[in-house]
């Protein structure tokens, strides 16, 4: 790292453009964990948002370690971001020492060690190539779980490797083998997953059960994200959205039945509804969209299904009530960052009930009721790759575990990766 004293003899402009670089990448990378679970944000803006934080990070780049005394300041609270720009700096430079030394650090801070996950995501997969083979074979769980966590979100398969420490006893490297098994597809793999959800709680469990999902079981993982859905907790959401995807429209409509039961649960009532399809549930919708607690998401149902913008469409737009009480959640795809709490329906248009009404009563007839819907059709490939390019982030990730439950044995397409990856990946399969 350079001495503060070499480098104070730069212009202080240059100085000064060089902290931006690195405060702004840092807030961006935080920022970016809303965008990519956003119901507003499509590949195109994500896309340009990416290419914003590479320019910040090219920018720390081509100081040439003269950020390094603001990366280093910036550590000091475990927030995800600093450690992020503080991580790909490391790996971009083939830094080893100063990653060794990242790691060493990180150990045991979630958003920290959540900056470091996402570096990994973020480079090039050239850049690690080496690091991953080096680090499976190393004995510290954590460098084996690193090395897993960088394959998964590549997309790229460490061979015997995820079958040894498969192998192993339980610990983090291994509950994040049973999660890269699932996105990798390795259907192979299906039964150290499903013997994950008799041992493990929470999280990892329904990790578990997702991997054991989406490598074709329709058995014991639905048994265990429906006993997730059916009960409040952190992991309830992601299991709704995966379980009324799997089931049939008959089995989904019990659970369904069983959730409404507890009032207090209206509004997983209404993710599952959305995400279940029937058109027997809209008008139920509709309904909703006249109470403000819940008629945003009601909204965003109503388009998950039928695939009708409300903004394009001239659905939306209505002017909010007054004194509306926000809905706080955290992404549940990102439980080790410590700063994303926000209303979940902040970024959703208001939408106005007698036009929403008046749209049904004229389309209705092209929705028939004990049919799956997804964005207007049925979730068949054609049309889950269709929102893969165009649809919004929520819709996308839909689509890809769509796509993922249609076709066992396929990579889970990865909608949190850096757009332009993402867009390579889309091109490659004509989607």
């Amino acid at each position: 790292m350079q001495d503060f004293a070499m480098w104070t003899t730069c212009a202080e402009p240059v100085i000064d453009v060089v902290q931006l670089h690195v405060e702004e990448a840092a807030i961006l990378r935080s920022t970016r964990t809303r965008m990519v679970a956003a119901p507003h944000i499509g590949l195109h803006l994500l896309r340009r948002f990416d290419e914003r934080i590479a320019a910040h990070l090219d920018g720390i780049a081509v100081a040439a370690g003269f950020g390094d005394h603001f990366i280093e300041a910036a550590l000091e609270a475990p927030d995800a971001g600093p450690w992020f720009v503080a991580t790909v700096v490391a790996l971009e430079s083939g830094n080893a020492a100063r990653l060794d030394e990242l790691l060493a650090r990180c150990a045991g801070h979630r958003g920290a060690m959540s900056g470091v996950v996402s570096a990994l995501g973020w480079v090039s997969p050239r850049r690690l190539r080496g690091m991953a083979i080096e680090f499976l074979g190393s004995g510290d769980p954590l460098r084996r779980e690193l090395a897993l966590a960088a394959c998964g979100m590549h997309r790229a398969d460490p061979g015997p490797w995820l079958d040894t420490i498969l192998a192993e006893a339980a610990g983090h490297a291994h509950a994040r083998a049973v999660r890269v098994a699932g996105l990798l597809g390795r259907t192979d793999l299906r039964e150290p997953c499903l013997q994950a959800l008799q041992a493990w709680q929470g999280w990892d469990r329904l990790h578990a059960a997702r991997s054991a999902l989406l490598l074709g079981d329709r058995d014991r993982s639905l048994k265990v994200l429906a006993d997730i859905a059916l009960a409040p907790g952190p992991c309830q959401r992601l299991a709704v959205a995966l379980l009324f995807k799997a089931l049939d429209v008959p089995q989904g409509r019990m659970v369904l039945q069983a959730l409404t039961e507890d009032p207090s649960m209206v509004r997983i009532v209404i993710e599952a509804a959305g995400v279940l399809g029937d058109p027997l549930d809209v008008p139920s919708l509709i309904r909703l969209l006249a109470e403000p607690a819940c008629a945003r998401l009601a909204g965003e149902a109503f388009s998950l299904l039928t695939g009708v913008d409300l903004v394009d469409a001239r659905l939306g737009g209505a002017q909010p009530p007054v004194d509306v009480q926000p809905q706080p959640r955290d992404d549940p795809e990102a439980p080790g960052d410590l700063d994303i709490a926000v209303d979940e329906d902040d970024d959703l248009p208001w939408p106005d009930p007698d036009k929403v009404a008046a749209w049904w009563q004229s389309n209705g007839h092209r929705f028939p009721a004990g049919r799956r819907f997804f964005m207007g059709e049925s979730p068949n490939v054609a049309n889950c790759e269709r929102v893969l390019r165009h649809g919004l982030q929520r819709q996308r990730t839909a689509a890809a575990e769509h796509l993922g439950l249609l076709q066992p044995g396929t990579p889970l397409f990865p909608t949190r990766a850096p757009a332009w990856r993402q867009q390579r990946w889309l091109d490659a399969v004509g989607a």
